[in-house]
């Protein structure tokens, strides 16, 4: 008499414990609309950290934007100080904003391990944050974009050459050509002075090599990319600009020396956009230091949400 009401009690404990259990499990599911930590998205070599942003009104096979931040900056800061978040909700996008795991939060672009395809640096994780939301929303892969500000365009370029397979587009906000950043030492997270002060200058056929090096044997699809930077960009100089834009011509074998169209103020006064084919754009900002302003509505249309 004692010991059936026992048993029942245990079952019962057990059943609403395994429903605990279930949803706890849910729970671990980002919320829509607000920025929510990923930690369970697989392999991740170096710690960089996860932060997602999934809009309340997400379409049915949403696209990804990959949002990177600068220099002492954080997933949490990139996503209050871009548009992105804001214009998911608008196009029903999903914004990935990973986190630099240094001090200084600068971006590893600068190892061989970053520098490679599923070499085992920050760009392999990053592209495995990827992966992991293409699957867990059942994402278009041909709508995933990258994009950055400073050390975070760097590291757009970066992931444009080592994961060509994964983005349609990127857009590089004051960065430099993937690949500029090499350390000799082969350590990570590096500052390389020469590229920044823009004394790496070569070709762009030396340029394209560099970024096909970074996939060996590749020979897929690759995303169009379009570079912004100031010209007076006193942090990374402005001769960077150009270097990116030769590196993008000739990975898609465009005459740099001819573009297809100079456009003077353009978006803005004292602006120039140069295109030099429908892969490769360039808008150098005149009188505009390294704090250049992100342009969502236009970076919209580049990505295709807009047309």
């Amino acid at each position: 008499m004692i010991v059936l009401p026992y048993l029942l009690t245990c079952l019962l404990c057990a059943l609403t414990c395994s429903a605990r259990a279930i949803h706890n499990g849910r729970s671990l599911v980002p919320r829509a609309g607000s920025l929510e930590k990923v930690t369970n998205f697989g392999d991740n070599p170096t710690n960089v950290a996860m932060y997602i942003y999934v809009p309340n009104n997400l379409a049915s096979n949403p696209g990804i934007i990959v949002a990177i931040h600068y220099c002492t900056g954080t997933a949490q800061a990139y996503y209050q100080g871009s548009p992105y978040a804001q214009l998911a909700e608008k196009h029903g996008f999903i914004v990935i904003y990973p986190e630099s795991p240094y001090e200084g939060t600068c971006w590893d672009v600068s190892s061989q391990a970053s520098l490679t395809h599923n070499g085992g640096g920050n760009s392999n994780s990053i592209a495995n944050m990827v992966s992991w939301t293409t699957k867990q929303y059942n994402a278009d892969s041909s709508k995933v974009f990258v994009t950055g500000t400073s050390s975070g365009a760097m590291m757009t370029n970066v992931m444009a050459a080592t994961y060509p397979e994964l983005f349609a587009a990127g857009i590089a906000y004051a960065g430099v050509a993937a690949g500029c950043f090499l350390s000799t030492a082969n350590q990570p997270d590096a500052w390389n002075s020469t590229c920044s002060q823009g004394q790496s200058i070569t070709t762009p056929e030396h340029w394209a090599s560099i970024a096909e090096a970074m996939y060996p044997g590749y020979s897929g699809s690759r995303p169009k990319m379009q570079i912004y930077h100031g010209s007076a960009d006193a942090t990374l100089y402005p001769q960077n600009y150009y270097e990116t834009c030769k590196q993008w011509a000739g990975v898609f074998g465009y005459n740099y020396d001819a573009p297809e169209s100079t456009q003077p103020n353009t978006p803005e006064a004292n602006w120039q956009t140069t295109t030099w084919g429908p892969n490769v754009q360039g808008i150098l900002a005149g009188g505009v230091g390294h704090n250049i302003q992100i342009h969502g509505d236009a970076d919209m249309k580049w990505f295709g949400f807009t047309s």
